[in-house]
């Protein structure tokens, strides 16, 4: 199964976000169909944590076509998150950036295994 392009699943993330009442922003948007997506949850407590792009040997044996991140950064400080992210644009220039301020570190992301 293809998977959902990025434009689609960022819209889609944001918007349930939203509705469970957890405020998100777009803030960086990367290409369309398959940029990658990396989401920063500020805790704001001085903590931030990112996740990215599971590597796909994670979970090569599904076929769903799903989305499914990693923890890059638990509990770094925001400044740590930034300089990742930096790292990550330099290598990569059609990245997106979700960015989630929830003191409960919500963020309703499939996480690999």
């Amino acid at each position: 199964m293809p998977r959902l392009r990025s434009d689609f699943w960022v819209s889609a993330q944001i918007r349930r976000l939203d509705v469970e009442g957890v405020p998100a922003v777009l803030r960086r948007r990367g290409a369309a169909e398959a940029g990658a997506i990396f989401v920063k949850v500020d805790r704001l407590d001085g903590t931030a944590d990112l996740y990215g792009p599971a590597p796909q040997a994670l979970f090569d044996a599904e076929q769903s076509g799903e989305r499914r991140f990693t923890a890059m950064l638990t509990g770094a400080t925001p400044l740590d998150v930034e300089e990742r992210l930096g790292k990550e644009q330099r290598f990569d220039d059609d990245l997106w950036i979700v960015e989630i301020d929830d003191r409960a570190g919500r963020h309703f992301l499939d996480l690999a295994e």
